[in-house]
Parts: structure tokens; C-alpha cells; sequence
């Protein structure tokens, strides 16, 4: 993995992403991928994808640090994810992931795609997944 001028926080994620990626499970795809989450009292939390012959059952990076982050500490709002594939350049979360991620993030979130030849590329959440659905959508209506 290149070397990139990044610090802070964007640093943490990216070095906690890169530990997990070398323990993904990707026989069928080929395509590794390390998720880091990060909350807003600046805990990290990461996980790599597992994939499966039944294709379905296989699990996201990003599903995979959402899952570490609830066992470890519970359910925390996120300030920021991102996620790290090994190949050259970045890939986002796709539509599930999407979807899970909005589950504990806010629309100032903001999501980070790296490769591994990449500098990390950031966008608010609120542009990655727009008119998202959530906790709101089921609440009850007053008719």
C-alpha cells in the first residue's frame, strides 16, 4: 500500500482498514475489501469482507465493522467510514452498505474510498445515499 500525506483521523480509519484486508475472505471474487468505522467519541472499529459459495450469504467489510463496533460497545452514531479495496482505485460501499451505514450515521457523516494505489476520496453521506430510508420512515403517522 502506497504511502499517502493523510492524518488524523482519515490516518486511523485507513490503517485499521489495511489490518483487516489481509484477513478478508475472498476465494470467489478476488476482490479483498477492509471497512473501518469511526465513531463520534473516536473509537475505531473494522472488519474485512467473508465471502461464501452460496453467494448471498456472503458479508460486506462494511457490515463486518458495523457488527464489531454493536459487540464491542453497542450502537454508536458514526462520524465517518471508510472503506479500502486492494485494488488500484477506490470502490464504494454498495447499496446495502449503504443502507446499513445510514443506520448510524447522520447526513454530515462522511464516507472515505481508498485502493490500494489511491489517495482516499471523500463525500458526505448525505450525497452517497440521498432520500434515505430510516428510523423516521417507520414511525407512526397522525392521520
Amino acid at each position: 500500500m502506497s504511502d499517502f500525506k493523510v492524518s488524523g483521523d482519515i490516518a486511523r480509519l485507513l490503517r485499521a482498514a489495511h489490518e483487516v484486508i489481509a484477513h478478508a475472505y475472498a476465494p470467489y471474487s478476488g476482490f479483498p475489501v477492509g471497512a473501518a468505522v469511526l465513531t463520534v467519541s473516536g473509537e475505531v472499529f473494522a472488519g474485512c469482507n467473508v465471502e461464501n459459495a452460496a453467494y448471498p450469504l456472503g458479508l460486506c467489510a462494511e457490515a463486518a465493522a458495523l457488527g464489531v463496533m454493536v459487540s464491542a460497545v453497542g450502537a454508536q452514531r458514526l462520524r465517518a467510514a471508510l472503506v479500502l479495496t486492494a485494488r488500484p482505485a477506490p470502490s464504494w460501499p454498495c447499496g446495502g452498505c449503504r443502507q446499513r451505514l445510514q443506520e448510524f450515521m447522520g447526513a454530515e457523516a462522511m464516507v472515505y474510498a481508498a485502493g490500494c494505489d489511491a489517495e482516499p476520496v471523500a463525500i458526505p453521506f448525505a450525497r452517497l445515499l440521498p432520500l434515505a430510508f430510516g428510523a423516521d420512515d417507520l414511525a407512526p403517522r397522525s392521520s
